[in-house]
């Protein structure tokens, strides 16, 4: 069984390499997706995965790295296939 997910992070998490962190922990956990910034100043991530693996990323969300502050993590259905693997996207 694979969940996938749409998350949208907010609060202080652009320039604080929210992005190359989020790929980082993703590939750790072999989940599937991509990670992008926004331009009004959040971050969105597609993860795929196990539940169970899903259900940490999520988790680990909250604490980012080390000069991130979030103060949102929004979770939305996501219904379109996602490629194997993990990538940075650019800013939408």
């Amino acid at each position: 069984m694979t969940t996938t997910l749409r998350v949208v992070i907010s609060g202080r998490v652009q320039g604080v390499w929210y992005r190359a962190w989020t790929e980082q922990q993703a590939k750790a956990l072999g989940l599937h997706g991509w990670v992008r910034n926004r331009r009004d100043g959040s971050v969105e991530a597609v993860i795929s995965g196990p539940p169970d693996v899903v259900e940490t990323m999520l988790a680990a969300f909250w604490e980012g790295p080390d000069l991130a502050r979030v103060t949102a993590v929004e979770q939305h259905p996501h219904v379109e296939a996602v490629a194997p693997g993990f990538e940075v996207r650019q800013t939408t």
